[in-house]
Order: C-alpha cells, then sequence, then structure tokens
C-alpha cells in the first residue's frame, strides 16, 4: 500500500513539472505572448526628488517634490492569435505610469519625466524664456544647440556635460560632473537612471547624451 502511495506521488510530481516546464515554454516561445506578466515598480534611491513633467516639445507641465517616490507601470490585457490561428490573451505594459509622491498618486501618459535627488541643479535650462529668446526662438536645432552648448561651455564647471532632450530632440537641461554613468533600470518602466557625482537623475521617456568638455569649442 506504501508503496503504491509512493508511485502516486512521484508520478503526480513529474505531471507537475511536466505542466509548469509546457507553461513556461509556450509563454516564452509563442509569437506576440510575453511571459513577463508582473507590474514594474521601483523605488527611487536617493535622498528627496524634483519631478518635472515635459511634452514632446519640452515644455514643462508640472513640477512637484517629494522625499519617497515610486513609478510603477500599469498593466493591460489585449488578445490575438498565434501563427496556427489559436487565440490567447496577454498582459502588456501601457503607456501610463503611475508616479506616487509621499504617498499621494499621479498618472502620467508619454510625457518626459525628469527626477532629480535634491541638491542636483542643471547648469542651464533650455526651457527658460530668456534662453529661447536669446537664441531666436524654439524648437532647438541641431546647429542651434550645438552653438548654445559652445557658446555656454564655461558654464559648465565640471568635465562631462549631460544634456537631456525630449523624445523628439528638444533640449530641456544640462549637467555637468566629473563623475558620470548611466544604468537602465528593468524596475522601472522606460527609465534610465544616470548618476552625477554621486547625485541620482532619473530619466523616463528621455533622450540624453554624455560629452566630454573638451570636444566642446573654445
Amino acid at each position: 500500500m506504501k508503496d503504491t502511495l509512493k508511485k502516486v506521488g512521484i508520478g503526480a510530481l513529474v505531471v507537475m513539472v511536466a505542466v509548469l516546464a509546457a507553461t513556461l515554454w509556450f509563454t516564452s516561445s509563442v509569437p506576440g505572448c510575453s511571459s513577463q506578466i508582473r507590474e514594474l515598480s521601483g523605488d527611487l534611491v536617493g535622498n528627496s526628488f524634483v519631478i518635472t513633467t515635459y511634452d514632446n516639445y519640452g515644455q514643462q507641465t508640472m513640477k512637484t517634490s517629494g522625499r519617497r517616490v515610486n513609478v510603477k507601470g500599469n498593466k493591460v490585457k489585449t488578445s490575438g492569435y498565434t501563427e496556427t490561428g489559436v487565440a490567447f490573451e496577454q498582459w502588456e505594459l501601457s503607456s501610463v505610469i503611475t508616479i506616487t509622491v509621499d504617498g499621494r498618486e499621479m498618472e502620467t501618459c508619454g510625457d518626459t519625466c525628469i527626477f532629480a535627488e535634491k541638491g542636483l541643479e542643471p547648469d542651464l535650462d533650455f526651457t527658460t524664456p530668456e534662453f529661447i529668446e536669446s537664441h531666436g526662438g524654439s524648437p532647438f536645432s541641431i546647429t542651434s544647440l550645438s552653438y548654445a552648448l559652445n557658446q555656454y561651455r564655461n558654464y559648465f564647471g565640471k568635465s562631462r556635460v549631460v544634456v537631456i532632450k525630449s523624445q523628439t530632440g528638444q533640449p530641456i537641461c544640462a549637467y555637468s560632473g566629473n563623475n558620470v554613468y548611466w544604468e537602465v533600470k528593468t524596475d522601472l518602466p522606460k527609465t534610465t537612471k544616470l548618476m552625477i557625482d554621486n547625485k541620482a537623475l532619473y530619466i523616463h521617456r528621455a533622450n540624453f547624451q554624455i560629452i566630454d568638455k573638451k570636444l566642446l569649442n573654445e
């Protein structure tokens, strides 16, 4: 009797393992079916943050600050068919993110968001009226951006220049630092973390360049 129960238990375990393996294979190999269906969510590491939101043209739409900041991607259910015509449903990350600032929520979709750790100030803010007027209006072209960086090179007190731009290439701000590096945050949706002299700068849906100051014209 005990041998029979033991055989049944082993058989059930084998079946469970086989089902789990088949499920993992299916979600990773079927076209259009994602195996990662969890929400992406993460706390921003640093002290207090200033959060600034911009539209695609680099125009500021909102600014806030807080000590505890969390960014979460939101899932939506989609449906489709495999190459063999089998219907399926899956969860995908939408373009909407939820930003929690000291327990209060803000939802945003498609905008560029910059999370700057308190104490990290830009050397140049391309969105100020004074700067825009001095360069003949907006939007900037690549030529005028290069001209601005060269003209204001002495504003950058450190060896490396970080230029943050919107998704359409509109310059937003520029920082300088001696020790600058970046990393893609897998736990934060569409977000890159920059470290500038030990201060954190998170950018969501933004382009950036890191340039040696020596490349700018004298």
